[in-house]
């Protein structure tokens, strides 16, 4: 039997955002403005599939590729909502039929002035050396970046 491992990490990532947090919680409860945030298209990413389910015990699921290759599975299950302040989800990770990482998310929106601390915090379990933590660090950096983008954008 081949040897199989597994890596932990823990980050945290905090930006901040010239919009009010109930603008900024839209991106994750408006399955149009998530579709556009996560989705990516412009950017390489190709979306086969996208089920929303933005409620708390119910599972968002996302298929897609990334400049062509292998196609990439997303399962999000929802712990907590509270509107305008916090997320928090468990997510899994797919690459083609292997199981690659699972992920406990931690999303705060603290009101800063007339703009909105984002805390993320996340707790990932990385199976086999084929995802890794410093790629989902800078994914996840990308990602809030692409969020500044189109809050500026929806001004």
């Amino acid at each position: 039997m081949e040897p199989r491992s597994v890596m932990h990490d823990t980050f945290v990532i905090e930006r901040h955002y010239d919009a009010a947090p109930a603008r900024v919680f839209a991106f994750f409860a408006d399955s149009a403005k998530k579709r556009r945030w996560l989705g990516g298209e412009e950017e390489g990413f190709e979306i086969e599939s996208f089920q929303p389910d933005f409620r708390v015990d119910h599972v968002e699921r996302w298929t897609f590729r990334f400049n062509g290759g292998e196609l990439i599975s997303n399962a999000t299950r929802y712990q907590e909502i509270v509107p305008d302040q916090r997320v928090v989800f468990v997510y899994t990770m797919d690459f083609g039929a292997k199981r690659v990482s699972s992920s406990q998310t931690t999303i705060q929106l603290v009101a800063d002035g007339r703009g909105t601390k984002l805390i993320h915090t996340e707790q990932g379990v990385f199976f086999d050396g084929i995802d890794q933590a410093a790629g989902r660090q800078e994914g996840t950096r990308g990602l809030l970046d692409q969020l500044e983008r189109l809050l500026a954008l929806d001004a």
